[in-house]
């Protein structure tokens, strides 16, 4: 009987249990260590999910703590289960585990991919923040106009109470702010329910794959960070970002990605210098010569609203993008430079709570505002920071209508983007036969 601890972040680690560890007699699993999102550890996984080998459910700790549960709980395996780390901090918690004496562990595509009755188009990324978004989105356009019902799978989110979230489902605004959810569930939930996909998200990816194959001729896996899918695809198309060349080869498990993707988005290309994108296209073929390459812009627009040309600004980000993702800006950013911004207001000075606590634990974060929104107290202390900035204006840069949720106090646009593709081929040449294929064999 070999004892494990899982290292997650609140979803790869979960699934990886529920596919590896959950039915294996030969392994116990005394914990789960929790990092990157504020608030997830200190909760049980519920034995409703865990099953009858664990009645009493499995403890959700603290990273910090590894070293002690370790020894502790004499572990024979810990296994990492998140993503978007670079390849020296993957092995500087590879150390930590050797030095306090147990096995180090990662688990692959074989170990933990559900396989589908149904096609799967996988959209992943090398780091977070490239783009999969509206890659996926675009890929789901193109096969809502094929006329082909569509799933949105989104990998998981799951900060609030497990078992109520199993399986999510979401067909309407309505079914999202039903669900309480974060405000990085509703960047990701809300644009694709507004162009017609059915949404489903959750705790257990199998049990989701299951009830979205109901319903859905295609299903499309949009990743989160830069993990791997959950589901064997059909076609995986990875994204990449010229804004942050060489990433694409320095990221756990970004690099699998790149190496196991049939499709090769580069994204941004009409914003990052010329040098950088020859950059990671050197790189693409060095390392998978044999994908499909796309060259493709995320244009950023902004919702009609009051100038911005010469007034102080504050600009808010999408969050995981800002803080782990390690970008220093995003869209919002470049949709208030474009429109004349004089000066974007660095919100720290006036950052309350958990909000002043996340720019001290992301030091490289610019002078924008990362759209913290981890439960209803986190999302007022952003709100109070918003209100409290001395700024003429408010660029959100997030992706959904975050005046919607809380009083921004400023007059506020709303920066949109979507992904274009440059030249050929694109995503509409690259997915032609499997759509004639598939639009062929399903039931309507």
């Amino acid at each position: 009987m070999r004892r494990i601890v899982i290292m997650g972040a609140g979803g790869r680690d979960f699934h990886n249990f529920n596919t590896a560890y959950r039915s294996d007699a030969g392994t116990t699993v005394v914990a789960f260590t929790a990092a990157q999102i504020p608030g997830i550890d200190d909760r049980t996984y519920p034995a409703s999910l865990a099953g009858p080998r664990y009645p009493d459910g499995i403890p959700i700790v603290g990273e910090e703590r590894l070293t002690d549960i370790i020894r502790r709980e004499h572990v024979d395996d810990v296994v990492l289960a998140y993503s978007d780390l670079s390849h020296e901090d993957v092995m500087h918690k590879a150390s930590l585990v050797l030095a306090a004496g147990a096995d180090f562990r990662l688990l692959g595509p074989n170990a933990t991919m559900v396989r589908s009755t149904k096609p799967v188009v996988a959209v992943c990324a090398v780091r977070t923040g490239c783009g999969k978004s509206q890659t996926s989105r675009r890929v789901g356009q193109l096969l809502v106009e094929s006329g082909l019902r569509v799933a949105l799978v989104r990998h998981p989110m799951p900060y609030g109470d497990l078992e109520r979230m199993r399986v999510q489902r979401f067909a309407t605004i309505a079914d999202i702010d039903a669900s309480d959810p974060t405000v990085e569930e509703r960047e990701e939930y809300e644009a694709p329910v507004r162009l017609g996909m059915v949404m489903y998200a959750g705790v257990d990816y199998e049990a989701i794959l299951r009830r979205a194959e109901l319903e859905a001729d295609v299903i499309i896996w949009d990743g989160g960070n830069n993990d791997f899918p959950f589901y064997v695809p059909d076609l995986l198309i990875t994204v990449l970002d010229p804004l942050r060349p060489g990433h694409e080869v320095a990221y756990h498990p970004g690099e699998t990605n790149l190496r196991m993707a049939d499709v090769l988005v580069v994204n941004k290309t009409d914003s990052a210098d010329p040098r950088s994108v020859d950059q990671v296209i050197a790189n693409v073929a060095r390392i998978n010569p044999r994908a499909v390459l796309i060259r493709a812009a995320s244009p950023v627009t902004l919702d009609d609203g009051p100038s911005l040309e010469g007034k102080r600004v504050l600009v808010i980000e999408d969050g995981p993008t800002i803080t782990h993702g390690g970008m220093p800006f995003g869209a919002g950013t470049v949709a208030a430079r474009q429109a004349g911004a004089a000066e974007l207001v660095d919100p720290r000075p006036y950052a309350v709570g958990s909000i002043a606590q996340t720019f001290a634990k992301y030091p490289a974060i610019g002078a924008v505002l990362p759209a913290m929104g981890y439960g209803d107290e986190q999302l007022r202390e952003l709100a109070e920071t918003i209100r409290a900035t001395d700024c003429d204006a408010v660029v959100v840069g997030t992706p959904f209508d975050l005046g919607r949720l809380v009083d921004l106090g400023h007059p506020t646009r709303r920066a949109r983007y979507e992904l274009r593709e440059i030249g050929s081929p694109s995503l509409s040449t690259v997915l032609k036969p499997y759509l004639e294929k598939w639009s062929g064999s399903h039931g309507g």
